[in-house]
């Protein structure tokens, strides 16, 4: 069986080289062992010593060194954004006040939807506006969350 070699950031390797692709949501690309299958059939290992954080748009190098492409599946998400960017920060702060993953996404934040947390954004007058879209949240210690 194929095994991942390295990990790829997004723009890191060659099209040429990518001879499948991985579709996962947020929770399924956070992994240390697990053996998947691209679209195409291809089945290969990834084993790491830690939990690795793939992103939208990595490649999986493979011990062959063909490339198996990281997609992000859609996931129902909520983009917040501000007219101010000090709101930004109050709002970022109450997000991460309540150990919410989050994304930044342009002058934007997104967060997965949550009723609760919306009608507090909604409050502290954010403008809100549902998104369906690969959720790449921020590594808790501000890494790229590769760690391989």
């Amino acid at each position: 069986m194929r095994r991942v070699a390295a990990i790829a950031s997004a723009g890191g390797w060659s099209a040429s080289s990518v001879i499948d692709r991985v579709v996962l949501d947020a929770g399924d690309r956070q992994r240390r062992r697990a053996v998947l299958t691209g679209e195409k059939g291809t089945t290969f290992l990834l084993d790491f010593d830690k939990p690795t954080m793939l992103r939208d748009g990595d490649g999986l190098v493979l011990d062959d060194g063909f490339v198996v492409l990281v997609a992000g599946e859609p996931e129902p998400l909520i983009e917040i954004a501000t007219h101010k960017k000090i709101d930004m920060l109050r709002l970022a702060w109450h997000i991460g006040n309540r150990h919410t993953e989050v994304q930044v996404a342009g002058d934007a934040l997104r967060i997965r939807r949550d009723h609760v947390l919306e009608d507090m954004l909604r409050g502290q007058g954010a403008s809100l506006k549902a998104v369906d879209a690969a959720f790449d949240p921020l590594a808790a210690d501000g890494s790229d969350g590769h760690g391989a």
